[in-house]
């Protein structure tokens, strides 16, 4: 097996785990599939597979989740963006999940700020799945709406205060001097920030809506267009910014390769995860040629030489994550 095999997972060999969360059992949230990709993510069950464990500032994972299938109302401690890759997807605010509703579609991208209760549920009529990036290399525990905690206890399911989840229908018990998890008290939920539609379309940048430019300080002279989706603008990038423009603590960028188009030899100075989202991508990394295909993600090692180029009859669209709110400008190899 290659080094860079060890960095490449393709979406067909994602392992999911369908009980790693306290929410596994509720009515309607019962058949979710959730991928923990890159880094520790914030499952509570110990035992989902983690994918690449290589520290990279950010978190990526993915759910799968069929028609009317929901992630119930819930809030982080870091920022968490998603990307629609497939179906049909509403994104819900509030702890009750009424205060805001977006629908968003594939190849959109939302920004769910903290201290917001958020949910999600796929509204298509197919198998929906949903890739997505969570701050820091720790990106801390979830905080559940209260009625969570009530469904999860009509089923069997405790959350620990450290993070565990015991599964009581397997003859699981809470382990001797660790406590539940208290229910969210009404306390927590007043720290939460409430929002209307209107600002909670102001969190998603629509794909027709990408800025793409082919002036980049990647992309010049090229067939490629590259949009920034979230971050600062980034004047070493030749990079504007969109509206998802707060501190993240990593950034994210769209490329679109024409037919025929590729990105000549360079280095990058920061982690750089690749996501294919349309179509299909060769890339060579240090001599080595990979061919990513829709679903696929490949993590570059820092300093490696890399190159892109469209494959096939289709355009390619990939999303790029990289440390940092800012990234520095590529540095090309003759």
């Amino acid at each position: 097996m290659s080094v860079l095999s060890e960095r490449l997972v393709r979406y067909e060999e994602l392992i999911p785990c369908r009980n790693a969360f306290i929410d596994t059992r509720s009515p309607g949230s019962d058949q979710k599939e959730n991928f923990t990709i890159i880094g520790p993510g914030v499952a509570e069950n110990p035992d989902q597979h983690v994918h690449i464990a290589i520290p990279h500032g950010f978190n990526i994972g993915g759910a799968r989740q069929p028609p009317g299938c929901l992630n119930s109302q819930h809030s982080h401690l870091t920022e968490e963006v998603f990307v629609v890759s497939q179906g049909s997807w509403h994104f819900t605010t509030g702890v009750e999940g009424n205060d805001a509703v977006v629908r968003m579609e594939e190849g959109d991208i939302i920004s769910i700020p903290m201290d917001l209760f958020r949910g999600f549920e796929n509204v298509g009529d197919g198998m929906g799945y949903l890739y997505a990036v969570l701050g820091q290399d720790d990106p801390g525990r979830v905080l559940w709406a209260p009625q969570v905690f009530d469904m999860a206890s009509d089923y069997g399911l405790v959350l620990l205060e450290n993070g565990g989840l015991v599964d009581t229908t397997l003859g699981q018990k809470v382990p001797e001097g660790v406590a539940p998890m208290p229910k969210t008290s009404s306390e927590q939920i007043a720290q939460h920030r409430v929002i209307d539609d209107e600002a909670l379309e102001q969190c998603v940048v629509r794909l027709a809506d990408f800025p793409f430019s082919n002036n980049t300080a990647l992309t010049q002279g090229t067939d490629v267009l590259e949009a920034p989706l979230v971050g600062p603008a980034s004047a070493d990038e030749k990079l504007g910014e969109t509206k998802l423009n707060w501190s993240h603590g990593f950034c994210v960028r769209a490329l679109k390769f024409k037919l025929g188009a590729f990105i000549t030899t360079h280095k990058r100075f920061e982690e750089e995860v690749v996501y294919v989202q349309e179509g299909s991508i060769k890339m060579l990394v240090d001599g080595e040629a990979l061919i990513l295909n829709k679903g696929d993600t490949f993590t570059t090692p820092i300093g490696a030489a890399r190159s892109f180029a469209q494959q096939g009859d289709k355009v390619a669209l990939i999303y790029v994550t990289r440390r940092g709110d800012t990234a520095k400008a590529p540095e090309f190899i003759d």
